[in-house]
């Protein structure tokens, strides 16, 4: 029995046939669905590898230790690739994403049918992994640091300017009103009325980006597309275990580095 709310307090009310039918329905559907892709899932599955794979994975452990550090004078450059794929990558996505959230804001597009076209291209760029991006521009502009750098950036712009355009969308409409009444035109009231109050939301979206951007950036060098993902690939493909250990290790510091400078930056924008 559901439980209602009202002024006198909650008050218990019997559900109908109907309702009761309804939900164990749904719930009929929810299983039968879970049934059905377990069972897919299960056909595609060779169980002996499952069963085997706390043995394998433990076996790699062992072989990843001790790590080989004299192999690290070898991933400093694969790192500031990396770092310079995730800057530059999320500087390209701003630069773009800025003007995309103007025009996809409804108090700030100059007409509906240009709202539409951006929110395509937000959704668009959204919905294409960075990978699948990677795989697309080493075709195209082939392998190197070159293609991981515009897939990052093609990845970055639709969750920047989706951001973005909420946060016009948001602000305070007061300050609009009070310097349109002056006889400012829409340029000036975009200019003085709306950009100062979404700064800080646009550098806070960089930085956020940014951060989000480094961790991806490292694993593009495993379809060719630059970064410190080239040798770990390169390590995994030989099983240089030892190797392997020490890439991961500097990636995750290079993680927390990036967090720790991101976090710095929000703090003291905000």
């Amino acid at each position: 029995m559901p439980l209602l709310e009202t002024a006198d307090g909650p008050v218990w009310r019997r559900r109908t046939n109907l309702h009761q039918l309804l939900i164990w329905a749904v719930w009929l559907i929810g299983i039968s669905i879970t049934v059905y892709a377990w069972n897919l899932i299960s056909e595609k599955t060779i169980w002996m590898f499952v069963w085997d794979s706390p043995r394998q994975m433990g076996d790699i452990v062992m072989r990843m230790v001790p790590p080989s550090w004299s192999y690290m004078d070898n991933l400093w450059r694969p790192v500031w690739d990396t770092l310079s794929i995730a800057t530059i990558g999320t500087v390209f996505a701003m630069f773009l994403a800025v003007p995309i959230a103007f025009l996809a804001a409804h108090n700030t597009t100059p007409h509906k049918a240009i709202r539409g076209v951006a929110l395509f291209i937000i959704a668009g760029t959204r919905s294409v992994n960075s990978l699948i991006w990677a795989l697309l521009l080493v075709v195209v502009v082939g392998p190197g640091v070159l293609a991981g750098t515009i897939a990052i950036g093609f990845r970055s712009i639709g969750g920047c300017a989706k951001l973005l355009y909420e946060a016009i969308e948001e602000i305070d409409h007061t300050q609009v009103e009070a310097i349109e009444a002056t006889g400012a035109s829409r340029t000036q009231q975009m200019l003085y009325g709306i950009v100062p109050q979404v700064l800080p939301t646009i550098a806070g979206v960089g930085v956020f980006r940014w951060d989000i951007n480094v961790r991806g950036s490292a694993i593009l060098g495993i379809v060719g597309a630059g970064g410190i993902g080239v040798e770990l690939n390169a390590s995994i493909n030989v099983l240089a275990w030892t190797q392997v250990s020490v890439i991961l290790l500097v990636i995750l510091g290079t993680v927390f580095i990036s967090e720790y400078v991101s976090a710095k930056v929000r703090h003291a924008i905000i």
